[in-house]
């Protein structure tokens, strides 16, 4: 079967081969018979094809096979544009499925390369000939005493028959004789020539550029120029040629006469145009690219002034995903021409909008008057985009978000404009749809700290930038201390110590808190088991924070009995505080889990009790040890006669049914000895707060522990 579809497509190629040498046979002269010329374009076809269907596509093949043509003295312009619509139409039949997914881009590109490539191998073989007949004709004057009829036979059938134009002037620039092939390419008689002068045929723009070389050769202080130039051809259109314009001089070595060769490169002008537009322009809204944008941009800042300012509006459709996932995505391009026409509408002189990519789209302002001019142009924006596009005989609304940044020029750089107008929109976009946000450094500075910090939190775990600091719990019964809770804190090289706030939600919204909080318990149980091997049976156990995230990892029983094994920690020294949130699920796996760890021995501690939505008799099904109140509880219980009623309340009951489920009650928050007083005389096991001691080193553990007596604290 693999033989039979490998013979079919070499059957496939063959055939598109024949097709191919059947449309450009003729248009050259080439000494090759059908079957020949078949055979060579069948070897140009397999490499086009295969360069179709690489996984990464070069154009650069298609380059050779158009310089190949050229070398194989295919040199009539007819020949290039009937292989270009040969292969446009018959080369995507040849590509195997599944076929690239940018076909019709590669075939673009490969039409504009193979164009590319043979145009300039066709340059080169004119500039060859043009050599050789300038070198003919110098060789002809010198051997014209010995060989005058020869060379002049030689020479007048070299100009007769050259595919390039051939023109013979004076020295002031009157055209004396030209040959059949620059009477076609200028649509002149050989009499209307020779009434002209050179001056006459040039373009006005390219004058300036010629005359001094053109000055310098005449007076025979150079032998030749070469260059690209416009003339008029006889009904006004332009003619673009390359030009190589060579000086002949008398026996006495002075300037006699000139001779200018000429090659129609017009539609190679063309393509090359076209080519540049395509390199800097969208192809479905035509608006300037990225590459546009950013050479402009580029522009303004190397053209700093004292005063001048620069706007920018980063533009991103609300919800276009929809559009494309719904309608299709014909009519997501639709809508995105659509688009890009109304924003082209807003912009006035000094303005440039471009589209980035997808459905994002930036406004620049070059000169820009202030934040006001440029917020007053995103509200144009704005409600420009409010009224329907009608599409396909159905109404589409869009909105958009803007992130609006203003600033003179001498303040930013290009890259910090665009990370900056990147965040503001950003920030738009989470405040709702259809509305824009204006640059603010102080936000904009700590969104990038986040970024920063989210980024680099992975590599800093291994390079050891975190920390743990320990603060005391007490037992309000005899001031021993009886644990500690374990708090991380990020040394960052750049922002400094950082407590949890600053991080913590930046770990659980990318997964970093999962690696963080091992971390944290591994170097919390090592801790705990020194200050027992120091300690004993006075050393506390340790209470460390566990993340909706971490219940949620497979492997976290596994990490905590490889944790308790590695460090000799024994189950009942670690205690794990979990928020209400994160035990009231009804999830099978954090729940199994939970049971698992409290069935090795690891108590069970719900943190921040009493702001979640949880109540107590629920605690039942679930094996927890303990609770430990919110702080804003305690903040009520101040003195006997100056408490809050509502606080104390609360807390007594909290206590007091915790109690009746076996459970510990522990107090966050500690500040004053009113609150301690209080706390004592309602029955509360355990407290933790500044008042007792604020989080700090393990050291500072050790010292308290050493304090002889009842313990640290008295109670």
């Amino acid at each position: 079967m693999v033989m039979a579809r490998e013979d079919s497509i070499g059957r496939a190629r063959h055939s598109f081969a024949r097709t191919w040498a059947d449309a450009i046979a003729g248009t050259s002269y080439v000494p090759l018979g059908p079957e020949e010329l078949t055979a060579y374009l069948l070897g140009l076809t397999d490499r086009l094809v295969d360069a179709l269907m690489a996984p990464r596509y070069d154009p650069a093949p298609a380059g050779r096979v158009g310089a190949g043509l050229a070398a194989a003295h295919f040199t009539d312009t007819e020949t290039l544009s009937r292989s270009v619509a040969v292969l446009s139409e018959g080369l995507p039949e040849l590509v195997g499925t599944p076929a690239p997914p940018d076909l019709a881009v590669r075939l673009g590109q490969m039409s504009g390369a193979l164009a590319a490539g043979y145009a300039a191998a066709l340059r080169e073989l004119t500039l060859e000939e043009q050599e050789a007949i300038r070198s003919a004709m110098l060789v002809a004057r010198r051997d014209a005493e010995q060989r005058l009829a020869a060379s002049e036979a030689r020479f007048r059938a070299m100009f007769t028959e050259a595919a390039i134009g051939i023109g013979i002037g004076d020295l002031a620039g009157n055209i004396q004789e030209v040959n059949p092939s620059l009477l076609r390419m200028f649509g002149y008689t050989a009499e209307q020539f020779t009434r002209l002068n050179v001056s006459d045929m040039v373009h006005p723009d390219d004058a300036p550029s010629v005359w001094p070389l053109y000055e310098q050769l005449v007076q025979g202080n150079r032998d030749h120029f070469r260059i690209e130039k416009r003339f008029f051809r006889s009904n006004g259109e332009i003619i673009w040629t390359h030009l190589t314009v060579s000086l002949v001089r008398d026996e006495a070595g002075a300037p006699a006469y000139q001779v200018a060769m000429l090659e129609d490169v017009t539609e190679r002008q063309r393509l090359q145009s076209s080519l540049e537009y395509l390199a800097y322009h969208d192809p479905l809204t035509r608006l300037p690219n990225r590459a546009l944008f950013s050479d402009r941009l580029a522009q303004v800042f190397a053209e700093p002034a004292a005063d001048r300012r620069i706007g920018l509006c980063f533009l991103d459709l609300d919800g276009f995903k929809r559009v494309n996932d719904s309608q299709g995505h014909d009519v997501g391009d639709q809508l995105l021409v659509a688009v890009a026409d109304r924003l082209a509408s807003c912009c006035g002189p000094g303005q440039l909008v471009a589209r980035m990519g997808g459905d994002e789209f930036v406004i620049l302002v070059t000169d820009s008057t202030g934040v006001d001019a440029v917020v007053a142009l995103a509200d144009g924006i704005i409600a420009t985009l409010v009224a329907p596009i009608r599409l396909g005989g159905q109404e589409l609304t869009v909105t958009a978000s803007i992130g609006i940044v203003e600033q003179p020029v001498a303040a930013t750089d290009p890259a910090d404009l665009m990370s900056a107008a990147d965040i503001t929109l950003y920030r738009a976009k989470s405040q709702g749809k259809g509305r824009y946000a204006v640059f603010d450094r102080g936000r904009t500075d700590n969104e990038i700290a986040r970024f920063t910090m989210s980024s680099t939190m992975p590599s800093a775990i291994e390079q050891g930038e975190f920390l743990v600091r320990y603060q005391p719990l007490v037992s309000l019964a005899d001031g021993v201390l009886s644990g500690v809770e374990a708090l991380v804190r990020w040394l960052h090289p750049t922002y400094g110590l950082l407590g949890p706030d600053r991080f913590i939600g930046l770990a659980e919204e990318t997964g970093a808190i999962v690696p963080l909080g091992r971390w944290v318990l591994a170097a919390a149980c090592e801790q705990t088991r020194r200050w027992r091997d120091e300690f004993g049976a006075r050393a506390p156990f340790v209470s460390v924070n566990l993340a909706p995230r971490q219940l949620e990892e497979r492997g976290l029983v596994a990490d905590v009995t490889s944790i308790l094994a590695d460090t000799g920690l024994d189950p009942h020294e670690l205690q794990l505080e979990l928020t209400e949130q994160a035990v009231m699920r009804d999830e099978a796996g954090p729940m199994k889990a939970l049971y698992a760890l409290s069935e090795m021995g690891v108590r069970i501690a719900i943190d921040d009790f009493g702001t979640g939505y949880s109540n107590l008799s629920s605690l039942l099904r679930l094996p927890v040890h303990g609770l430990k109140l919110d702080g804003s509880f305690i903040k009520g219980l101040r003195s006997v006669d100056d408490a809050d009623p509502t606080d104390e309340l609360i807390v007594s009951t909290l206590v007091t049914l915790a109690h009746a489920l076996n459970l510990t009650v522990t107090a966050e928050g500690v500040e004053t000895a009113a609150q301690l007083e209080r706390l004592c005389s309602l029955g509360c096991d355990a407290g933790q707060g500044w008042f007792f001691a604020q989080a700090g080193p393990a050291a500072d553990i050790a010292e308290m522990l050493r304090v002889p007596g009842r313990g640290p604290f008295g109670v």
